[in-house]
């Protein structure tokens, strides 16, 4: 392997959905687990992933499960609480695979999300630490496409000229993964409780 393609949540940021789902049930949407998790999340979610919706029509939509008025903040709050952090020795871990492999971010994620998970890392490991830690990162609200569609994939691999048999894409969602192989890439799926650089030593002894 050349080429390590890794998503984000769970993988190199530690997330915790249940944080979100009690946030949302705080503030009134109590069938919050009908609409996201994550496996399946309403179409609504999806069009916020890939930039086809707006912060504030997302929050509008959010709006149409609460039967009170609520604010902004209180919205954007409880979609943050599952963002945790970056470990700082998986900072230096990622830092040390660099002479070794190009490394490339892909992430289905949403404009709220990068606002905050970019103030997280900017505020524990400094402005554009985590940045430099990448060849190139992909946003799924930046270019349109999310996961598993195979367009995304595509772009990542023949944007960077990868040969896919020099190539390991890594991720938590089984989703994710299925869209991945499908596509022709070799798939590491990271399981609940495990971490990345355990399953990067499993597969490749580091």
């Amino acid at each position: 392997m050349k080429n390590i393609i890794f998503d984000l949540g769970a993988v190199i940021i530690d997330i915790n959905y249940n944080f979100t789902a009690e946030a949302f049930k705080k503030i009134g949407v109590t069938n919050f687990d009908e609409i996201y998790s994550k496996k399946k999340q309403d179409n609504f979610f999806d069009d916020f992933e890939t930039g086809h919706l707006s912060n504030d029509q997302f929050r509008t939509e959010i709006r149409k499960h609460i039967s009170h008025e609520i604010t902004n903040q209180q919205i954007d709050d409880a979609w943050n609480a599952m963002l945790i952090n970056i470990p700082v020795s998986r900072m230096k871990w990622l830092k040390s695979l660099r002479p070794q492999y190009r490394i490339f971010l892909l992430s289905n994620t949403n404009r709220i999300h990068v606002e905050a998970f970019s103030k997280i890392i900017s505020d524990t490991h400094g402005e554009g630490t985590f940045e430099s830690c990448f060849d190139k990162i992909y946003l799924s609200c930046n270019i349109g496409l999310r996961k598993p569609n195979a367009e995304i994939f595509d772009l990542v691999v023949k944007e960077n000229n990868l040969n896919l048999n020099e190539t390991v894409f890594i991720d938590d969602s089984p989703q994710h993964i299925e869209g991945a192989e499908k596509y022709g890439l070799t798939a590491w799926h990271l399981s609940d409780g495990d971490t990345v650089e355990n399953l990067m030593t499993k597969h490749l002894g580091l």
